[in-house]
């Protein structure tokens, strides 16, 4: 059973406290997450024997985490998540320059993102934590002091529930994203081929070479990408296709159908054998899949190891690069406004015929 030990997590890093926190309902969920990056570290829920395993990779101490997480494993990723062509980008006729740190683009807030801070927590009990963390002024690029908190919870309806804020001095960009890797059949328990995935969205918006967008929104019909019904995440992901040569597989932002700033559900995963199903809802327009393609050998918990396409992610999100694509939402967060979103991970088990 993938329960962390809270002692791993006693350490100080910078000089600041690392914890951890876990969080529980009546029903046996159990969820963990840290203020070392704000990262969700376990969610164990059930299988359709009762079993109780966890379904998100990561590591068995906070030391890991501060020393390997280059894969982002369950942080909040921020300033701005995904990718920034060039880290470059004009607000108000003024040109900022990010931090690059991926193929020439700026990826997940630079080379010290808000995955890598310790958080201050503002509040935790035994079904909620608050997080907040203040970014000053130019750190990595960006301008603007921006004050953000996310907040985990979760209730006796298996629902894990992300509420994000933010407010800023000055105008700035923002986008957090949380970047959970998923195996329903259990962290380290192989391949997520098997998984079936639903995503409600007709259109996605297709990659360079350098992995950022081209700006094109293109129809998922008649394509690899088409996961408007229930389809196997392996069905596909190998066919002869200039995108999932691009990245190795899904790698992808999905353009979803529903009205913004609704709660509405996005996305749907079911792995048949455990009988688990996910249930993703979100605020936000975007909904990055991405299948762990570049993953090799990566030592997580218990030892297991981790290899390419034994986890996806679903990371909602604005789109990548919106700021410098007119016709993308806009990322733009002024002082007269906040930065809000939520996003649920519903679990259940399936209906066994």
């Amino acid at each position: 059973m993938g329960i962390i030990n809270e002692v791993a997590f006693n350490t100080v890093h910078n000089n600041q406290k690392v914890e951890l926190f876990t969080l529980k309902n009546k029903n046996g969920m159990i969820v963990q997450v840290t203020n070392y990056g704000a990262i969700i570290v376990s969610i164990n829920v059930k299988d359709k024997e009762g079993k109780l395993a966890d379904v998100v990779q990561g590591y068995d101490t906070a030391q890991e985490y501060i020393d390997n997480n280059k894969l982002y494993q369950g942080a909040i990723c921020g300033r701005y998540a995904n990718r920034i062509k060039k880290g470059k980008f004009t607000l108000n006729r003024k040109e900022y320059s990010l931090a690059v740190n991926d193929e020439g683009n700026h990826l997940h807030g630079g080379w010290i993102g808000f995955d890598k801070k310790i958080w201050e927590v503002k509040e935790s009990s035994v079904s909620k934590v608050a997080f907040q963390y203040t970014s000053p002024d130019g750190e990595e690029g960006y301008p603007g002091t921006v004050t953000v908190t996310v907040t985990y919870s979760i209730n006796e309806n298996n629902e894990l529930r992300l509420d994000y804020s933010g407010t800023t001095d000055q105008e700035t960009i923002l986008n957090l994203v949380n970047h959970s890797y998923f195996n329903l059949a259990g962290e380290g328990c192989g391949t997520i081929n098997n998984h079936q995935l639903q995503i409600e969205a007709d259109f996605y918006t297709p990659l360079t070479k350098n992995h950022e967008p081209t700006g094109e929104i293109l129809n998922v019909k008649n394509t690899p990408f088409d996961f408007t019904s229930f389809t196997c995440i392996g069905d596909r992901i190998d066919t002869d296709h200039d995108q999932l040569a691009i990245g190795n597989g899904y790698d992808h932002n999905f353009v979803l159908k529903h009205h913004i700033h609704s709660l509405d559900l996005v996305a749907t995963a079911i792995e048949p054998q455990s009988g688990r199903k996910m249930e993703v809802l979100t605020t936000m327009p975007g909904l990055q899949l991405y299948t762990a393609n570049w993953i090799k050998n990566e030592k997580g918990k218990e030892d297991h190891i981790y290899r390419e396409r034994e986890a996806f992610c679903l990371e909602t999100q604005n789109f990548p690069d919106a700021i410098n694509q007119s016709h993308f939402p806009s990322p733009i967060l002024t002082p007269e406004n906040v930065y809000e979103h939520s996003t649920i991970y519903k679990f259940s088990i399936i209906d066994i015929k």
